[in-house]
C-alpha cells in the first residue's frame, strides 16, 4: 500500500479493471474471520497485521460466520448502537446496517444514517467485522467521499470493517437527487465508483476521468488495511455484474437459491475461484411464533417485491400503499425462520452454509430485538459454532 511519502500517480479513463491482489486478500480475510468470535478474531487480526494481510491459501475458508442485522428503518441510530454492542456479546461474528435516506416504508418510522451509527459503534465494540449491507456511491454519495469515510472507518477500527456497495433505491437516491438512471446506467455508475474507491485507498494522487465522475485527488489518509467491497446483486444480470466486480456478494436467499451460478460465471470470468470470495446473505428470522412473526410482517410487507418494481418507487408511503395491497403476509413469512426451537434456528443457517454461504446475516424484524439476541447468543451460536459444515 502506497505510504503519504510517495508522490506515485494512477491514471484511470473510466472504470477499467485494476489489480485486486491486496483487496481479494482482504476478502479471504473476512471470510476466514469465521473461524470463531471475540478473542479468536483479535488474534486473527494480529496474525494478519504480522504478516501484512491474508491469503485465502494461507488460511482455508471456513463457513460459519454469523452477522446481525441493524435495520435503520425500524429503529433509532442509538437504539442500533446499544443493540450492536449487544450483538457482538452474545457472540455475532459481523454488524451490518442498513444506508438508507428513507425508509423502505413510511410505517417503519425511521431512517437514521448509517455512517454516524458505524463511527458509533467503533467506540462501544471491539472485534466484531462491520459495514453497510449497502450503500450506494454513485448519486446520493459520490465515490470519492464514500471513499473517505471508510478508510477513515476502518482506521478508527483496526481494520475490521467491509463496504458493501449496491445500485440503490429510488426511494433514497431519486428521493435525495432527483435522479434514477436507467439500471445499466445505475450499475455502470457503481462499476466506475467502486474502482475510484479502490484507487483512492492507494493513498496515490488519483487522476480519473470515466463516464460519469472525473477527480485528481489523493486521499491523505487511507486504509491501514485492505478493505473488501461486496457488491449486493438481486438478479441474474446483476449477480454476474457482481461476480466480475466485486470482492464478494451480498444478496437474499432465493436470489443466491436461483442465480448463483451466474454470480460464479461472473467470478470465474474474472479470472477468480468462487470458493475463495465471501457471501453474505441476509436471512429473516423471528423468535416466537406466527402471531410474533405476523407483526413483524407489517413492517416488512414489500421484501418480496423489494427489487421487483419497488425499488423504482421514490415514496415510502406508496409503498407501503402497494404491499398491502399485493402482498399476503403468509408469502412473506413462509420464508422467514419462525420458531423458539433453536434447532430450527441452527438448521436454516446451516443448510445456507452448505449451499456455499459464507456469512449468514441474521435479520430480526421483530419489536423485541433483545429476545432474538439473546436467544441466538444463547441457544444458537454456540451449536452453530461447533457445528462442521460441509
Amino acid at each position: 500500500m502506497q505510504t503519504h511519502e510517495s508522490p506515485a500517480v494512477t491514471k484511470t479513463n473510466g472504470p477499467a479493471l485494476m489489480d485486486r491482489r491486496t483487496l481479494l486478500m482482504s476478502s479471504g480475510a473476512l471470510a476466514a474471520a469465521a473461524m470463531g468470535t471475540g478473542a479468536q478474531n483479535a488474534a486473527f487480526a494480529q496474525k494478519a497485521d504480522s504478516r501484512g494481510g491474508v491469503g485465502r491459501k494461507a488460511l482455508p475458508l471456513r463457513k460459519g460466520m454469523a452477522g446481525f442485522m441493524l435495520a435503520h428503518e425500524q429503529f433509532s441510530g442509538p437504539q442500533l448502537v446499544e443493540l450492536g454492542a449487544r450483538a457482538e456479546k452474545a457472540g455475532f461474528d459481523l454488524l451490518a446496517t442498513s444506508d438508507h435516506f428513507q425508509p423502505w416504508q413510511a410505517n417503519q418510522g425511521h431512517s437514521g444514517e448509517a455512517w454516524v451509527t458505524l463511527g458509533a459503534l467503533t467506540r462501544q465494540i471491539t472485534s466484531v467485522w462491520m459495514g453497510p449491507t449497502v450503500t450506494c456511491p454513485t448519486l446520493r454519495y459520490r465515490p470519492e467521499v464514500v471513499a473517505q469515510t471508510f478508510a477513515s472507518l476502518s482506521n478508527a477500527f483496526s481494520g475490521q470493517i467491509f463496504l458493501g456497495l449496491g445500485s440503490g433505491e429510488a426511494l433514497n437516491e431519486q428521493a435525495a437527487t432527483g435522479q434514477w438512471p436507467s439500471w445499466r446506467e445505475r450499475w455502470d455508475r457503481l462499476i466506475e465508483a467502486s474502482e475510484i474507491i479502490r484507487q483512492l485507498w492507494t493513498g496515490k494522487q488519483v487522476t480519473h476521468k470515466g463516464k460519469f465522475y472525473t477527480l485528481d485527488a489523493r486521499l491523505y489518509d487511507p486504509p491501514a488495511k485492505p478493505i473488501p467491497v461486496l457488491l449486493a446483486a438481486n438478479g441474474p444480470k446483476a449477480m454476474r455484474l457482481s461476480g466480475q466486480h466485486g470482492d464478494g456478494l451480498i444478496t437474499d436467499p432465493q436470489t443466491w437459491k436461483q442465480h448463483k451460478a451466474e454470480w460464479q460465471a461472473g467470478v470465474k470470468a474474472a479470472g477468480r475461484n468462487p470458493d475463495e470470495l465471501p457471501v453474505l446473505v441476509e436471512q429473516f428470522v423471528v423468535v416466537g411464533d406466527e402471531s410474533e412473526a405476523r407483526k413483524a410482517a407489517q413492517l416488512w410487507r414489500f421484501l418480496p417485491k423489494a427489487f421487483k418494481g419497488y425499488h423504482n418507487i421514490p415514496d415510502p408511503r406508496e409503498i407501503q400503499r402497494r404491499a398491502e395491497a399485493e402482498i399476503p403476509i403468509e408469502q412473506l413469512i413462509k420464508e422467514w425462520t419462525v420458531s423458539t426451537d433453536p434447532a430450527v434456528h441452527v438448521k436454516a443457517l446451516n443448510d445456507l452454509f452448505k449451499s456455499g454461504v459464507t456469512i449468514v446475516n441474521v435479520h430480526s424484524g421483530q419489536a423485541d430485538q433483545h429476545a432474538a439476541i439473546d436467544f441466538y447468543g444463547s441457544r444458537v451460536l454456540p451449536q452453530l459454532h461447533s457445528t462442521s459444515v460441509s
